[in-house]
């Protein structure tokens, strides 16, 4: 079959994506200046190549609410700022099944467990950590989710922890470029995220890691993030678009300073530099995308979404989601998640540390195409701030 858009540069990028090539930082600012139309077609024509031809969807829970001490700018839950959200600890780990429950019967083949918090620690708060445990188990048994989690840094006993539960995806979003990160957070780093993903994976988790768009950065920042991406090697890949909540130091505009192009192009982009992953579709896509543009993004090459409600805002309904996927002329993703979590380990080439535990229900698909859990708020993915 011939692939052809009529653009050579897109043309080019995709013939040797379809190769297995892994495109670059140059092919990424190159394609970011091609016109839309041919960008969403080669990038569709990528997604088709590589994917199953489904978008899957995952579901949240705002598993610990608001006094974040982080001072994210874009964060409706940090300490830092009055955004006047109501705020509680850690929720019952019968509360978070619940919430699993509902996502399932919403058509979520994933769910993520978040909290808002630099870092869920088991040594200084063990009964919190005994408690997020708990849930994992309670989702993975009674479910057909696949149980993911954004939980902070971790440290490495944490995640070797985590992994030996069955938690299959690990979130933690990098937000922006290198450059740009300081400009937008000031309490942690930007290696100490790229260090707990590094961990997550080392431990044996699929990574799930995204930006948010519109904060200010440029469009060479929105490539280099996706670059910096491909170095950590995630999964899925959350695309979110800066809702920005009064109160916090981006909250004094009316929407992102993104364009609905400037949108659409960069999902296009990503799908070119990770061609493997589920680029999803997450945060502020309601209010920075017209009713008449939400398919757009998926017909650039997003094959997966953030359904429901988001940790602190409402989300669109599940049954908006099927229509806008519809549209898009995809379908979605239906399966029914039975997955042994050590294939997790196994994919990352690592043995089963414990080789007496069997397989069990509802930790996922084990096909490594992506999901995980994404925005603690419209424009904020995780609970680290």
């Amino acid at each position: 079959m011939v692939y052809e858009t009529g653009n050579r540069t897109v043309d080019d990028a995709v013939e040797r994506a379809l190769d297995g090539e892994r495109l670059d930082r140059t092919d990424g600012l190159a394609l970011l200046a091609q016109p839309v139309e041919a960008l969403a077609a080669g990038a569709d024509l990528v997604r088709r190549h590589f994917s199953d031809g489904t978008v899957d969807a995952c579901g949240i829970v705002n598993a610990k609410a608001g006094n974040c001490a982080e001072d994210c700018g874009f964060c409706a839950q940090s300490a830092h700022f009055d955004t006047g959200i109501e705020t509680h600890g850690f929720l019952e780990p019968e509360r978070i099944l619940a919430a699993a429950k509902r996502a399932a019967a919403d058509g979520a083949q994933r769910f993520g467990i978040v909290v808002a918090e630099k870092g869920v620690s088991k040594e200084r708060r063990p009964d919190e950590w005994a408690d997020v445990i708990e849930a994992i188990r309670l989702v993975r048994e009674e479910t057909t989710v696949e149980v993911d989690a954004s939980l902070g840094l971790l440290t490495e006993a944490e995640a070797a922890e985590l992994v030996s539960e069955g938690l299959n995806h690990y979130n933690h979003n990098i937000e922006t470029s290198r450059r740009y990160f300081p400009e937008v957070v000031s309490t942690h780093g930007f290696e100490d995220r790229l260090e707990t993903l590094r961990r997550a994976k080392a431990a044996g988790m699929d990574l799930c890691s995204g930006v948010i768009l519109g904060m200010g950065e440029s469009p060479a920042d929105r490539v280099d993030a996706a670059v910096e991406l491909q170095g950590i090697g995630v999964s899925s890949l959350p695309v979110n678009v800066l809702d920005p909540i009064e109160g916090t130091p981006l909250g004094d505009r009316e929407r992102a300073a993104i364009s609905t192009t400037g949108i659409v192009k960069t999902v296009a982009v990503y799908r070119f530099l990770h061609p493997n992953a589920r680029v999803r579709l997450t945060g502020g896509r309601e209010v920075n995308l017209e009713p008449d543009e939400q398919h757009l993004p998926f017909e650039a090459g997003a094959d997966g979404v953030l359904t429901g409600d988001y940790l602190t805002t409402a989300g669109g309904s599940p049954a908006d989601d099927l229509e806008i996927i519809e549209r898009a002329g995809l379908e979605p993703n239906r399966s029914v998640n039975a997955f042994d979590p050590d294939a997790v380990l196994a994919r990352h080439g690592r043995p089963n540390s414990d080789p007496s535990r069997s397989p069990s229900i509802g930790s996922g698909s084990g096909s490594g195409s992506g999901g995980g859990a994404a925005e603690s708020d419209r424009s904020e993915p995780t609970s680290d701030g």
